[in-house]
């Protein structure tokens, strides 16, 4: 609870035609993080492996699914669950090769059909316009005598037209279209031909050119072409029932081929970390010291006994970093998301999700206390906790919950509920604005105090399990920085009796003086300990710039106690502002319900909004506030955040045996 899971590392030397076997096991197990081994100084040790074309191979065939899948469209819902792992890859690009072939026929038959559509709707559109003239669609251009002109003009142009037409021509306009213009028929003779057509030039005519059908009219051809659209109706919800059923069919292959794919991937990802020879196989990484025996024993049971195993417990290493692995009872879960939002503990380091529960709960309870908002965030916490879907609902729920309950039990402190006067006699304590606020003050101070020398202790105790004692003694967050705060708070809080008894001075060199100069010695000490092992001094080192870089430690220690102590002033502020605006909504609801019509309506619809306001915006503040009290005055002082997330590897389904594994299809080497 109070640290990461103890990690092993492991070692596994297995020969290369068991590997696919001992890869499935361990992906199916989840208890083993593959790193990368550095390859051996000599040409016959072990060399690395480049899995690149595989994994480029992988993502190809990922992306054709993903296209397959939008290319067919599966219906919402559709059941998408399939079978355990089996096949190749090989397998696998065949059967996307097949159903591309037929989501291509459709494609291609879909985009005929619309193009047949669009032309259908396009001509009829056009002749109906000409419909009852009874228009022969022949070719009436080769008429001997009559000159036919068909097309559209602006309507308000037809008057102009027809009082400039001359004795030979005869016009049959149609009613105007939503575009405004006129469907028009002119008629004249060969000879007037070209005076027609220069007076249909002046008026804006756009001539068209109609289809032309043998024996037909206008009106035979708008009835075939509204049945010929219909059959094109048809047939497209034919296509679409057809690409459906596919869909349907399709959508578990796709499934499948997209675990295999997945699983192909993740296997060579973790061939690229190890080491190869001709014949063997180095794999190398991190499994929980718990687990450590049961993973060499399944290890060995896989190859018959035909591996070495070694597992050792971590070791400080330059440039080695051990994942954390963190395991949380139930109800430490939430809180365990807010420390790892800030950052995961380093590997050895204190894991501090105990202190943040109580800590987070007793400041937000302090700045939130009401019984009745309390009442409403635990009511909600309670129905989130017990119907949430997922668990990181139901982890948000018990939070809100736990966070509702110490709300109410602080508002029975202050006699709070709703901002309203009825559980003030009842109350443990007082209102926040009621009397003296130094009691709050101090309350609010004396949690400060308990958390910053919290985490000093902590930062004492990483540091002794690093090894570093010079840190744990002399660091501004080490045993010299508590000296620093708790004599300076003694040294406030009892000024005039040691004054009084003399002891003024050998307190202030015990409790200050002696601090500081730990502090201004602590990285010269560092700098001469590096010189005597040897390490060479880096750019701008030296005695000197360590001695500066002390005093200006030291000088902003003794800032950040005095700011961070301060900080924590922000409970009590927090909470009489809380106070207030319950009380500012009590008067307003006073104020309105002196209105003689309506007044109790309008006062207890002011008491329920600016309640319901106060609970999402003080909430909101409350929550924030305590967190950041949390990051920066507690975690600040001990709590690095850079341990890298334990991350097995891991298979969604146990992978095919490798015995499934066809000729001609083996790892390359």
């Amino acid at each position: 609870m109070f640290k990461p899971v103890a990690m092993s590392r492991v070692r596994l030397l297995i020969l290369e035609r068991d590997e696919r076997a001992v890869l499935s096991s361990l992906g199916w197990m989840g208890l083993v993080q593959l790193n990368r081994t550095a390859p051996g100084p000599t040409p016959t040790s072990l060399r690395t492996r480049d899995r690149g074309a595989e994994l480029a191979r992988c993502d190809r065939l990922l992306a054709r699914v993903l296209d397959l899948r939008r290319a067919l469209e599966p219906r919402p819902g559709t059941d998408a669950a399939s079978d355990p792992l089996a096949g190749t890859l090989d397998e696998a690009e065949e059967a996307l090769d097949r159903m591309e072939r037929t989501a291509a026929g459709l494609r291609v038959r879909r985009q005929s059909l619309l193009r047949l559509q669009s032309e259908l709707e396009a001509a009829g559109n056009q002749v109906s316009r000409y419909r009852g003239a009874g228009l022969p669609l022949d070719r009436f251009e080769d008429y001997s005598f009559l000159h036919f002109v068909v097309g559209t003009l602006p309507a308000a142009n037809l008057e102009r037209l027809e009082r400039s037409a001359g004795g030979h021509l005869a016009l049959l306009p149609f009613p105007a279209q939503s575009d405004g213009r006129r469907a028009l028929i002119a008629l004249t003779t060969r000879q007037e031909r070209l005076a027609l057509e220069e007076a249909l030039g002046r008026v804006g005519f756009q001539p068209e050119r109609l289809p032309v059908e043998a024996s037909s009219t206008v009106e035979a051809f708008c009835e075939t072409n509204q049945r010929q659209c219909a059959e094109t109706v048809r047939d497209l919800a034919e296509l679409d029932r057809e690409q459906q059923r596919l869909a349907n069919q399709a959508v578990r292959e796709l499934a499948r081929i997209e675990q295999l794919v997945r699983a192909e991937r993740r296997f060579s990802e973790a061939e690229q970390t190890g080491l190869e020879s001709q014949a063997t196989v180095l794999l190398a990484g991190w499994a929980p010291a718990a687990d450590a025996d049961t993973l060499e024993a399944r290890v060995r049971e896989v190859t018959s006994g035909r591996c070495a195993v070694e597992i050792a417990a971590p070791e400080r290493r330059p440039g080695e970093t051990v994942p954390v692995l963190l395991r949380h009872p139930w109800w430490l879960r939430p809180f365990a998301a807010l420390v790892t939002a800030y950052g995961l503990p380093a590997y050895g380091e204190l894991e501090p999700t105990l202190f943040v529960a109580a800590s987070f709960i007793v400041m937000f309870g302090m700045m939130f206390g009401d019984a009745g908002h309390g009442a409403v965030l635990a009511a909600g916490g309670l129905i989130a906790r017990i119907g949430g879907r997922t668990v990181k609902q139901r982890d948000v729920g018990l939070l809100v919950l736990l966070a509702g309950l110490s709300s109410m039990t602080f508002g029975v402190v202050y006699g709070s509920c709703f901002g309203l006067d009825s559980l003030r006699p009842y109350a443990l304590w007082r209102d926040p604005l009621a009397g003296d606020p130094l009691g709050l003050l101090g309350g609010a101070v004396g949690i400060g105090i308990i958390l910053i020398s919290l985490g000093i202790l902590l930062n004492v105790l990483n540091r002794l399990e690093r090894g570093d004692l010079i840190g744990a003694v002399l660091d501004k967050f080490g045993l010299a920085g508590a000296l620093f705060y708790w004599g300076g708070l003694l040294l406030v809080a009892r000024f005039g009796a040691l004054q009084a008894r003399g002891w003024l001075r050998p307190a202030c060199l015990l409790f200050l003086g002696l601090p500081l100069a730990g502090w201004v010695l602590q990285e010269p000490i560092e700098y001469l300990r590096r010189r005597r092992r040897g390490s060479p001094p880096g750019p701008g080192e030296g005695l000197g710039s360590a001695v500066i870089e002390s005093l200006v430690s030291a000088f902003e220690a003794v800032l950040s106690y005095l700011a961070n102590t301060i900080s924590f002033v922000r409970l009590a502020a927090y909470a009489m502002s809380h106070a207030a605006l319950l009380m500012a909504v009590i008067m307003l609801a006073n104020q309105l319900g002196r209105c003689p019509i309506g007044g109790d309506c309008l006062s207890l619809v002011m008491i329920v909004l600016g309640n319901i306001g106060i609970i999402v915006l003080e909430g909101i503040i409350a929550s924030v506030q305590a967190l950041r009290l949390e990051y920066y005055e507690f975690f600040g002082k001990f709590y690095t955040g850079n341990g890298q997330a334990f991350a097995p590897f891991q298979l969604a389904h146990p992978a095919p045996a490798p015995a499934a594994i066809p000729a001609g299809h083996e790892k390359p080497k």
